[in-house]
C-alpha cells in the first residue's frame, strides 16, 4: 500500500502482510512525522491555480541561509522577465540585497507601501523589461514590529499591501531572510507555492525538516500554500559528498527536487556588476540551470530554444 505523509508530502511504499496487528500510526521517516496509517493525505498538484485574474505567488524560502535564495529569487525573476511574464520581485530581507543585485538604488521601497507612506507608483521601480522590484531593506524591522503590535491580523499585513498592485503582473517573486520571523510568516499567508533552495550540505537538509515542521504548523491555518519545488544548489561534481546528498534528497522527495543549480564562480560574481546571471554570462552553466528552473516553473520547455 502507499501512504503520503501529510507534513512533507513523502509517499511510502509499505509492504502491508509487516504491519503489525492493530497499527494505526505511521512515522514518515523523511521528517520524522507522525500520521494515521489508514487516512493517507491526498497529494497536492505540483502546480496549484493561482487565484483567478491574479498572478502565481511564488515564495523562496528556507530558515537557513547561505543557500542562494536571494539568487535563485533575482534570477529566476529575471528569466521570466526574458521569457515574457511581467513580474514583480518583493524584497523582505531587512539586508535588501535584491537592489544590489539588480543593480538598483531604490528610494523608497516595501516598508513605504506596508506603512501607506508612498503610493505603489512611488515604491515599485522599473528594473528591467518586464521586471519591477519593491525593495527591502533595514527599514523592514520597523515593518516587523508594526506586525507585533497588532492585536490580531499581523500575518495579513502583507497581503493588504500587495494585492491591490499585484493585478498588473503575471508572477510576484517573495524572496525572505533567513530564520524565522514576522515578515516570513506574512510570506506564507501571502504566497500559494514555495520553492526551497538547499544547497548540498548535510546541516542544509536538517534545516529542510525543521522549515518542514514550521511549513506545517502554518498549513493548519492556510491549506493553499504548498512547497512545491526544492532546488538543489551548489552541486560540484569535483566533490563527492554533494552527489550523495542530492541522491538522498531524490529519494526523500522525489519529484519535487529540480534539476540542480551547479556551482558556477560567474553565479558569484555577476553581484558586484548589478547583473543577473543571464546578462553577466549568458554561456555559463548558472544561466542555463536558471533557465531550466523557468521551463520547469512555466510548464514550457521551449523557452529560450
Amino acid at each position: 500500500m502507499k501512504v503520503i505523509c501529510p507534513q512533507c508530502k513523502k509517499e511510502h511504499n509499505i509492504d502491508e502482510s509487516k504491519i503489525p496487528v492493530g497499527a494505526t500510526v505511521a512515522q514518515c521517516r523523511a521528517c520524522g512525522h507522525r500520521f494515521p496509517l489508514f487516512e493517507p493525505a491526498p497529494k497536492p498538484a505540483l502546480e496549484p491555480e493561482a487565484p483567478k485574474n491574479g498572478p502565481r505567488r511564488i515564495g523562496v524560502t528556507l530558515s537557513k541561509g547561505g543557500v542562494g535564495k536571494t539568487t535563485t529569487s533575482v534570477n529566476l525573476a529575471a528569466g521570466l522577465a526574458l521569457a515574457g511574464y511581467k513580474v514583480l520581485l518583493v524584497d523582505t530581507d531587512t539586508q535588501g540585497q535584491a537592489s544590489y543585485l539588480l543593480g538598483q538604488k531604490p528610494q523608497a521601497g516595501l516598508t513605504e507601501l506596508v506603512t501607506g507612506e508612498l503610493p505603489a507608483a512611488e515604491t515599485i521601480v522599473q528594473a528591467r523589461e518586464n521586471l519591477w522590484l519593491l525593495a527591502g531593506g533595514r527599514s523592514l524591522a520597523g515593518v516587523k514590529r508594526m506586525i507585533d503590535r497588532k492585536d490580531f491580523g499581523g500575518e495579513l499585513t502583507l497581503v493588504e499591501a500587495l494585492e491591490p498592485v499585484e493585478k498588473d503582473f503575471d508572477f510576484v517573486i517573495v524572496d525572505t531572510s533567513p530564520g524565522w520571523d514576522p515578515l516570513t510568516v506574512n510570506v506564507l499567508f501571502y504566497v500559494f507555492e514555495l520553492i526551497t533552495p538547499v544547497s548540498l550540505e548535510v546541516m542544509t537538509l536538517q534545516g529542510l525538516v525543521e522549515f518542514l515542521k514550521n511549513l506545517s504548523s502554518i498549513q493548519k491555518y492556510r491549506s493553499e500554500v504548498t512547497l512545491n519545488y526544492i532546488l538543489p544548489t551548489f552541486l560540484d561534481k569535483r566533490i563527492k559528498n554533494p552527489d550523495a546528498i542530492l541522491d538522498k534528497l531524490k529519494d526523500l522527495y522525489g519529484e519535487y527536487v529540480c534539476t540542480p543549480i551547479r556551482y558556477n564562480v560567474r553565479l558569484s560574481e555577476s553581484p558586484a556588476y548589478g547583473k543577473t546571471i543571464f546578462e553577466y554570462a549568458p554561456g555559463s552553466h548558472g544561466s542555463q540551470d536558471y533557465r531550466d528552473l523557468v521551463r520547469k516553473i512555466t510548464g514550457r520547455p521551449e523557452l529560450f530554444s
